[in-house]
């Protein structure tokens, strides 16, 4: 469930879009013991300029009698900001999450993404990725990962 709020508003040249609050439910959907899920209730503001887009989250994690993935928020973070930059019909983008915890054991991960016109409304998109939080079943292991991917529509 998500309850977002359109805002028009600006600050120093940054415009405000919007800001919301959301109730999240993540799951993997597989049986023990590999089945992994979390509940979280999400903050999130979204800013621009005229080439930029910055949207940040942070989440606070609510409690679970059958907590399946113990310490998740201590490596899928407790917040995360994505940072898109639109160049030409070129999409650059920078999503980092972090535990928020600037100690011994913070903890997190970075992605980035290029996605670029095929043909009309066909894109493709490269990513790199690094950090905890890939897939839910190894919440906990650092992995870094490249992957593909096709976008059939242009949003």
């Amino acid at each position: 469930m998500i309850l977002n709020v359109a805002i028009n508003s600006s600050f120093y040249g940054i415009r405000i879009r919007m800001i919301g609050v959301a109730l999240n439910h993540q799951s993997n959907g597989k049986t023990k013991p590999l089945s992994r899920s979390w509940n979280r209730v999400i903050f999130h503001a979204g800013f621009d300029t005229k080439s930029w887009q910055l949207f940040v989250r942070h989440w606070i994690g609510l409690p679970d009698s059958e907590d399946e993935n113990p310490g998740i928020i201590n490596y899928y973070g407790r917040g995360e900001m994505v940072l898109i930059r639109n160049f030409r019909r070129n999409q650059f983008a920078l999503t980092a999450t972090n535990s928020l915890r600037f100690s011994i054991r913070n903890r997190g991960s970075i992605l980035t993404a290029w996605s670029f016109p095929v043909n009309k409304n066909l894109r493709m998109q490269f990513h790199l990725g690094h950090g905890y939080g890939e897939t839910l079943v190894d919440y906990n292991h650092s992995q870094t990962t490249i992957g593909v991917a096709v976008s059939l529509i242009d949003w």
